[in-house]
């Protein structure tokens, strides 16, 4: 397993089995207005703080990326995960033929855990809401509150800023 950590925040991208990035997020406190409180994690003291009034807590990736949450059933999710392994596969192979191979026994092999732990995901998709990109998958780690968001390695870019 690799590990990559954004070069300005320091979050961690854990790249799993040559074939996802894992990515561990956590809940931030959000009032219209006003500017976002990224402390400390209230579980983590004694004792939660109170939310001020109009202020909501959210997953900070669904938030910065502006994630839309969205619903499967187990079928219909299969049905989704085919088209774009089909698409991912079309994509690599015009841009990346000689990753083919490996995205297809990796992507098969992870799509094998995901559907025997469906229950254990929530998914969001972009912000656009296509329902021909990828839909990120949130779990939480084995302590039952640590939430982390999993990615297609293959279905993602490098964008320079």
């Amino acid at each position: 397993m690799l590990l990559y950590s954004d070069i300005i925040t320091e979050d961690e991208m854990k790249l799993v089995d040559d074939i996802v990035y894992e990515v561990d997020c956590s809940l931030i406190t959000v009032k219209a207005g006003a500017d976002v409180d990224i402390g400390a994690n209230p579980s983590a003291e004694e004792g939660g703080e109170e939310l001020e009034e109009g202020a909501t807590q959210i997953n900070n990736v669904v938030y910065s990326f502006r994630l839309q949450s969205t619903t499967f059933d187990k079928k219909s999710f299969l049905t989704y995960l085919k088209g774009y392994m089909k698409a991912v596969k079309t994509k690599l192979s015009e841009t990346n033929p000689e990753r083919v191979e490996a995205f297809e026994k990796g992507a098969a092999a992870f799509a094998k855990k995901l559907v025997a732990n469906f229950k254990d995901y929530e998914f969001y998709t972009g912000e656009s809401m296509n329902p021909d990109g990828m839909v990120a998958l949130l779990n939480y780690r084995e302590d039952g509150v640590t939430p982390f968001f999993t990615f297609w390695k293959d279905g993602l870019k490098e964008v320079k800023l």
